[in-house]
């Protein structure tokens, strides 16, 4: 009896003071990332998902562009 209440005793401190560690500090996203709203993109080209050329002429439509970079869950 006293060995297995020693054991659980000396079990319970080890995992106390095991495997704590400092949780990571998050990083804050600087200000200056990104564009402002309202400021032009930079021009660019890239292929689309069929392999096609698109640029900022390309996308463009009456109304202004939307770029959305959706990444999927299976890459």
């Amino acid at each position: 009896m006293r060995v297995s209440v020693a054991i659980l005793l000396l079990l319970g401190i080890v995992s106390v003071l095991g495997g704590q560690e400092k949780p990571p500090i998050p990083q804050a996203v600087p200000e200056s990332a990104g564009l402002q709203v309202g400021q032009k993109a930079p021009a660019f080209t890239l292929p689309d998902q069929f392999g096609y050329e698109q640029s900022n002429d390309t996308l463009k439509g009456s109304k202004g562009t939307v770029i959305l970079f959706f990444r999927s869950a299976d890459w």
